[in-house]
């Protein structure tokens, strides 16, 4: 039931589902449309976020089943998961409202946040930041021949650049970034912006290295964490691709 706020009996607001506090029913719409885009953002966090510890843990979890040395240390794994958040995730809540969002059918109330092809999806990106990360962890150290503090550097920079991309794919849970408005949330690369500045003292400022115990890395090293970047971001969009091209509903959340 729905009550008016203004003009209805006190019996009506207290029997209500809905109170509407100016007697508009067009609020109701606006409800609906403010609380699918909070819903939207709420799922995009959420997804985008899962990968991160799903991935570090894979890292570190693969390194102690293989007896290899540790790819990341606790005061790195720190940096990343407070760098991250505020300086990436934070910016997913300034996503504007998706094109068609009141066009979608109603959510079923008990289907949970995480569905199973958004399961699926956290266990691609973190399964790709696995292999990315400890493959070139490896290649630095027994190929190169580079020192462990330059091999987890490495490590750090492909986990951060990962969420880079990764955060633009989340923009949209089935379209590409670039059909939504790409520029459409500036917030989104303010804090890439903020978070690639924050890499580079994390990896080329000598007092960020005696902290976090990392090392400056050459130009060739960056390429390689980059592509591993790039690498994950197609992957991921070749994935909504084939998923919309299914006929998967809108709201694969």
């Amino acid at each position: 039931g729905v009550a008016m706020g203004v003009t209805g009996t006190e019996v009506a607001k207290g029997a209500a589902d809905m109170l509407l506090t100016d007697d508009n029913f067009a609020s109701i719409e606006a409800a609906v449309e403010e609380g699918r885009g909070v819903f939207d953002n709420l799922v995009k966090f959420i997804i985008w976020t899962l990968p991160t510890n799903a991935g570090e843990a894979a890292i570190l979890l693969t390194a102690i089943f293989l007896g290899a040395e540790l790819p990341l240390l606790p005061v790195q794994l720190l940096w990343i998961n407070m760098a991250t958040a505020v300086l990436l995730g934070l910016m997913l809540v300034f996503e504007p409202k998706e094109a068609g969002l009141m066009s979608r059918p109603p959510r079923d109330p008990a289907q949970p946040i995480l569905t199973f092809p958004l399961f699926m999806r956290t266990g691609l990106v973190t399964l790709l930041m696995l292999v990315g990360g400890f493959a070139l962890f490896l290649h630095e150290r027994h190929v190169l021949g580079t020192g462990i503090e330059t091999a987890r550097t490495v490590v750090v920079n492909v986990i951060v650049v990962v969420e880079i991309f990764y955060l633009l794919n989340c923009r949209s849970l089935l379209h590409a970034p670039w059909t939504i408005g790409f520029w459409s949330n500036r917030w989104v690369f303010v804090g890439i912006a903020a978070m690639l500045a924050a890499q580079l003292l994390f990896t080329h400022l000598p007092l960020m290295n005696h902290l976090f115990h990392s090392a400056a890395l050459d130009a060739a090293a960056w390429l390689r964490v980059v592509g591993v970047g790039i690498v994950a971001f197609v992957i991921v969009e070749v994935e909504k691709w084939i998923r919309l091209r299914a006929g998967a509903d809108h709201q694969v959340a």
